[in-house]
């Protein structure tokens, strides 16, 4: 797994107004929990938090004016159009525990020849994991899988010290046969046959 450090500032002001004060100074708000202590409330480098976050479930080794935390971030708020950050959650951990996070599922190989429909039932997969050591994906083969074929949890593999958080029956990826189009209604009245009309009686 990816890990980086950042340093980060208490804050004291909330608010939108604030929110934008750091805004302007290029820093978002966060909060740190976990391990009973109270929550800390502090501002984070935009550019180095939204870099850090291209990688999923990234260990964060955290300078919080010169106390060391280790983190990783478990909510991510975005602005719903143009995406930049609004508000990110670190829960703390410590090396050896074991945490539960979703990881993502990365598909590979080809379906069976044919019309099919690759369904993602879940686009990540949730395991129990050690905190330093969490998996960044999972592959998932659909190498000659075709429609009514489907992929458990149970079957992909996970690496060492890894386990599923989920029923191992639950369904991953299913594979689906296409449906045929159903004509348009320019065509059903071009393939239609036209009645004959009443003779009108005299």
């Amino acid at each position: 797994m990816a890990d980086v450090n950042l340093s980060a500032s208490v804050r004291t002001e909330f608010g939108k107004g604030a929110a934008r004060r750091l805004r302007r100074e290029e820093k978002i708000p966060a909060v740190i929990y976990g391990h009973g202590a109270e929550p800390v409330h502090v501002a984070l480098p935009s550019y180095d938090m939204m870099m850090a976050l291209k990688s999923s479930n990234v260990l964060i080794h955290l300078d919080v004016e010169g106390k060391k935390q280790l983190v990783i971030p478990k909510a991510v708020q975005r602005e719903a159009i143009r995406g930049f950050l609004v508000h990110v959650d670190l829960l703390i951990v410590r090396k050896g525990e074991k945490v539960n996070v979703d990881i993502p599922i990365h598909v590979e190989g080809d379906l069976a020849p044919g019309q099919h429909l690759l369904e993602h039932v879940l686009m990540a997969l949730p395991v129990e994991a050690e905190a330093t050591h969490i998996p960044e994906s999972v592959t998932v083969s659909v190498e000659g899988l075709a429609a009514g074929d489907s992929v458990h949890a149970h079957e992909i593999q996970l690496p060492k010290g890894t386990s599923l958080a989920i029923d191992g029956d639950d369904v991953v990826i299913q594979v689906l046969a296409a449906q045929a189009e159903e004509p348009s209604a320019d065509e059903e009245t071009e393939g239609a046959v036209e009645a004959p009309s009443e003779v009108a009686a005299e």
